[in-house]
């Protein structure tokens, strides 16, 4: 019998170093001075930053869903990490962590070194929009587990807090203001249902324009990533709410105390037009239960610091708190 190999199985190790040789550029591009030792190593190290009284160490993971198969099928590799990144670094930011170092995990059927470094090169986009380090990660190819052509990504990112900032909740009150932070696009919730409206009922195709361009660069826009105006406008936010899956309905009563309401106009909104075209064909409250409707974040502030965040970033108010039981009113 034929002695097998582990390429023979479909695992190309070659094919893995060489992959590993081509993105260790970008990877360095994303370190900071906090990073110990280079790539290669069986962890990344990072050293915790100082001045903090009561430090805590916050987590946040995700991945892309199936805005990813869409990637896939137009071969349009090069923002998905930027999704990927930011759908984490989002989320630590709602409890006041400033991202400090992120990982990934990128699964495939065939490890494809080009394509990989195009996800990659993304990825340390994506961190350096979140002014944070990529320092470690994992490519695994799985045939069998996965066809030649799919691949699969996760997102592993760490921050840093002060203990005493961290509950936002309880700082929640009626008469404080709620600013809408523009998001990019769909970013990366509801596109099974994208999918199904484009592809399935309009039969559409991936090249069609769309409001001056091609229709598939319009839905694979990447996740805008609020780190920088987060971190510019830090003592002024009250508590702030990333606005994924779920939409503004079920995602701002996160941090909403049980005897208060948001009240949110929905004539405020500023609509992207690919809000505005789905619309046509679903419902507005499952539109408001699936898409962000243009809103990637909200923040609660104080009514004094409305002006002063409004000079600093692209926000605009869309609502305010008002006394309830912790739910969200569209009006």
């Amino acid at each position: 019998m034929e002695k097998v190999s582990y390429k023979d199985a479909g695992v190309d190790i070659d094919a893995g170093n060489d992959f590993v040789e081509a993105i260790k550029s970008d990877i360095k591009s994303t370190f900071d001075d906090n990073v110990i030792g280079g790539i290669g190593s069986f962890a990344g190290a990072y050293a915790l930053p100082s001045g903090y009284k009561e430090p805590v160490i916050l987590s946040a993971t995700d991945g892309v869903g199936t805005k990813l198969k869409l990637a896939i099928e137009s071969k349009k590799l090069d923002t998905v990490g930027i999704d990927l990144v930011a759908m984490c670094v989002n989320d630590l930011i709602c409890n006041f962590g400033t991202p400090m170092f992120f990982l990934d995990y990128y699964a495939t059927g065939k490890l494809v070194p080009s394509e990989a470094k195009s996800v990659v090169s993304g990825i340390a986009k994506g961190c350096k929009r979140a002014e944070c380090a990529l320092i470690g990660g994992e490519t695994a190819e799985m045939p069998g587990m996965y066809s030649e052509n799919d691949f699969d990504l996760a997102g592993f990112a760490v921050g840093i807090a002060e203990r005493s900032q961290m509950d936002r909740v309880s700082l929640v009150k009626p008469g404080q203001i709620l600013i809408a932070l523009p998001s990019s696009g769909i970013h990366s919730n509801g596109y099974s249902l994208v999918r199904k409206l484009f592809f399935e009922r309009l039969e559409m195709s991936l090249d069609d324009e769309f409001d001056g361009k091609r229709l598939i660069d319009t839905l694979l826009e990447p996740t805008r990533i609020y780190v920088p105006e987060f971190k510019r406008c830090k003592d002024k936010i009250v508590a702030l709410a990333h606005i994924t899956g779920g939409g503004i309905v079920e995602n701002l009563p996160r941090v909403l105390p049980d005897d208060t309401n948001a009240v949110v106009s929905i004539e405020k909104i500023k609509q992207l037009p690919i809000f505005e075209f789905i619309s046509q064909y679903v419902e507005q409250e499952e539109m408001y239960r699936t898409f962000n409707m243009g809103v990637g974040m909200v923040w609660i502030v104080e009514s004094e610091n409305v002006d002063t965040i409004l000079e600093v970033t692209d926000g605009y108010v869309i609502g305010e708190v008002v006394a309830g039981e912790g739910s969200v009113t569209l009006v």
